[in-house]
Order: C-alpha cells, then structure tokens, then sequence
C-alpha cells in the first residue's frame, strides 16, 4: 500500500529539490496515527519551554495526559481534545511560544539547516499517511529561522507552501487585521495562508478559497495548500515559478521541478502536465 510508503516517497522526492532550498526544510504529514493518535489533537509548536505538556494538561479539564515530543527545533503536543482547546491552552500557560501547526490528522515539523539532515531529524522515511508535504527553502527576503520555514498552517488541519512573492500582500494584512485577524510575523506567505484560512472558516472550499485569493493577490506565485480533506495548486497569470503535476490512478504528486517526481511509482503511466497560468486545481479524498 502506498500508505505505507509515505515517507520514503516523500525523502526521496525532497532529494530531488534540495538544491532549489538548502537553508532549511519544513514538513507536514497527514494520517500517520503514530505522530498524531485517532481521536486526538496535535499542536506544533517552535520556543517552546522544558514542562510544557504538564501545564497544558492542567488547563484541559478532563484531558488525563498529553504527551510531548521533541522533533529538532519542533515540538509536538499530543491530547485527546479538540485542536483549538489545545492551542488556547498552549497561549495560555506558554504566550512565548509560537504555534506553526494544528490538526486532528496533521503534524508539522520545522526546523533549519539541510533539507536532507532534516528529513532524518523528522524520521521521514518511517512516515506513514495519505497525505504530505516536503518545502525547502532558500530564503530572500527573510531571515534564515524556523519561523520562516515553510508550509504556514494558520488554520485546523490547513497547511499552505509559496515559490515567489505578493506584491500587494501589505494591504491585505491591513483588512485581514481590520477583521480581527492577527499575524505572527511580518512575511507575506503568512498573508496568503492566513487568506486562505479565513474564507474556509466562512465556509468556502478549498478550490473557491484559492480563486479568490488568484484574483485579490497581485504578484508571481505558485501556491499549494492542503488541508485534512485534500490539496490544491494555484499559479498566478504569468505562471514564471516553477510547477509540475503528475496524476495517476492511485495518486496525484506536484513538486517544482520533475525529477522529484521521477522516482515515484507508476510514473510513466501517470498524466504529467504543467498547470496552465491563472488556474487553481483541486484534489480530494
């Protein structure tokens, strides 16, 4: 089963694009129920102090145990709560803290150094799910932190990656916080993640969400999100940032460049185009 295979076809295929992002490397997997237990909550978190996990449990009432994991510079809170009560507890007992990740099926790591170090620090290739993402990154406007690794995820279970730049992406933050909306840093992928998350929280799916932003954001992009339903692909009008998506009958992969695809499974049986220009494309489960 694929399942299984996750995590080595995700190592193997950062391989292939670590040299577009050798600063440092971010991961999110979905579905793997020994980093995140059905029926449980994960929060990904960067700062955060020695004895955290007991001082969340007293802020969940009910909640017997949660469990913590250190992963490099992430560390993974465990509860059988909901994502939110976890994550307020978390800004309750812990505002230092900064949390880069929450989900009932999803848990992040982030950290910075080389993408393939990194990948044995995230034990990628004993990952198992239906679902990941693997960005390197090569940092140009930004500092070379954690916090700035990609994917953002701002929202439950919502996870999104950025090659290229917003232009107008100063002004949305303006409405957004107009909105009641708060940020974390000042990156304009946090702007588009954050977007993103908003209208799935008023109701839109993923495909609807990622439109509205291809129309309000001006700039050169290529964007995939996901979330614990599915993923999508948006590029902007010019289509300049790299992209390639294979689909096959048992499963759709997209990286930047095609000799991170090359390796998977049923390849050349597979379907592998470039996504045209100003389009969003939508998968689900």
């Amino acid at each position: 089963m694929l399942y299984e295979r996750l995590g080595p076809l995700m190592a193997e295929m950062l391989q292939g694009i670590v040299v577009r992002g050798p600063d440092s490397a971010g991961v999110a997997i979905y579905g793997d129920k020994s980093r995140c237990p059905a029926g449980q909550a994960a929060v990904s978190l960067l700062n955060a102090p020695e004895g955290l996990a007991d001082a969340v449990a007293r802020e969940l009432p009910g909640v017997e145990e949660v469990h913590t994991e250190l992963v490099g510079e992430t560390t993974v809170l465990t509860a059988a709560t909901s994502p939110e009560l976890l994550s307020a507890a978390v800004a309750a007992v812990s505002p230092e803290s900064r949390v880069v990740g929450m989900g009932e099926d999803m848990v992040i790591y982030k950290g910075i150094g080389n993408p393939n170090e990194l990948a044995r620090t995230y034990r990628l290739q004993e990952a198992r799910g239906w679902q990941g993402i693997a960005h390197t990154r090569m940092a140009t406007e930004s500092a070379i932190n954690a916090e700035g690794c990609h994917p953002f995820s701002v929202g439950v279970g919502v996870s999104l990656v950025h090659n290229g730049s917003f232009s107008n992406y100063a002004s949305i933050r303006r409405e957004l916080e107009a909105e009641g909306i708060t940020f974390d840093s000042h990156n304009d992928t946090e702007v588009g993640a954050r977007f993103v998350a908003s209208r799935l929280a008023k109701g839109d799916d993923l495909s609807t969400a990622l439109t509205a932003l291809r129309k309000k954001f001006d700039g050169f992009y290529t964007l995939l999100v996901t979330t614990e339903k599915g993923f999508a692909v948006a590029r902007d009008e010019f289509a300049c940032k790299p992209a390639i998506i294979a689909e096959h009958p048992r499963w759709v992969a997209m990286a930047s460049e095609f000799q991170a695809l090359a390796m998977l499974p049923g390849i050349d049986e597979a379907h592998v185009f470039e996504p045209l220009p100003g389009r969003v494309y939508a998968w689900s489960r």
